[in-house]
């Protein structure tokens, strides 16, 4: 095992530690996208969250670090982009590449956006025009907690090499990497929510019992 790997898994177990003690769902997912960048060198990334009728996914983080872009979480400025259906025409929506990733369960590791087939990247292409930006190697992966249920995609864009400003693809080892802490993050996501969800109904329980003894007593 070279000294790089052992550095990357070393890592990885630290992020998966602060991952699990984090409650703050906004700073959990901006972590996750950080991380995740760090990793593999990604100038971008894109964190999308499964909306709760499962029909589309919902943008959470946006992050750019050529364009100086963060957007979602903790940063206040929301993310007025549509959010992705995950079907088409009663028919799963394979066209985008996130979409696709969820309906299919598995990551996709595309060397170049502009010459890849069988995706949809004519939105990408238009965002790259307006902004003088080139998209190019994508690394998409699905977000799967310990149920083994998708709950959300993680995207990542343009990869480079360290000490190199030119876009390189996604290697085989930063692809590992990244599917294992998307899974850490999914897994420490869903504890996150549970722990919101009984907050949630402990004070929904309180406020029942608090409004039930007034109703039996003035006092």
């Amino acid at each position: 095992m070279s000294d790089e790997l052992k550095l990357q898994i070393q890592n990885l177990v630290r992020i998966g530690t602060a991952l699990s003690s984090e409650r703050n769902i906004d700073v959990l997912l901006e972590m996750i996208v950080e991380e995740s960048r760090r990793f593999t060198g990604a100038d971008g990334g894109t964190l999308y969250v499964i909306s709760d009728d499962g029909s589309y996914l919902d943008w959470k983080i946006l992050q750019n670090q050529t364009m100086g872009t963060r957007m979602g979480g903790t940063s206040g400025i929301p993310i007025h982009l549509p959010p992705v259906p995950l079907t088409f025409e009663g028919q799963p929506n394979t066209n985008n590449v996130c979409a696709a990733c969820v309906n299919t369960g598995n990551p996709i590791n595309i060397l170049d956006a502009y010459e890849a087939d069988g995706y949809d990247f004519s939105g990408t292409r238009s965002y790259d025009e307006t902004n003088n930006y080139r998209s190019k190697s994508f690394l998409v992966v699905p977000l799967r907690n310990h149920e083994n249920d998708i709950i959300g995609v993680l995207q990542l864009i343009n990869a480079s090499a360290p000490g190199s400003d030119g876009v390189i693809s996604f290697s085989e080892d930063s692809q590992d990497l990244v599917i294992a802490l998307a899974s850490l993050a999914a897994v420490a996501i869903t504890n996150a929510q549970l722990i919101i969800d009984l907050r949630k109904m402990f004070d929904a329980f309180i406020k029942a019992i608090a409004a039930a003894i007034d109703e039996k007593s003035s006092y």
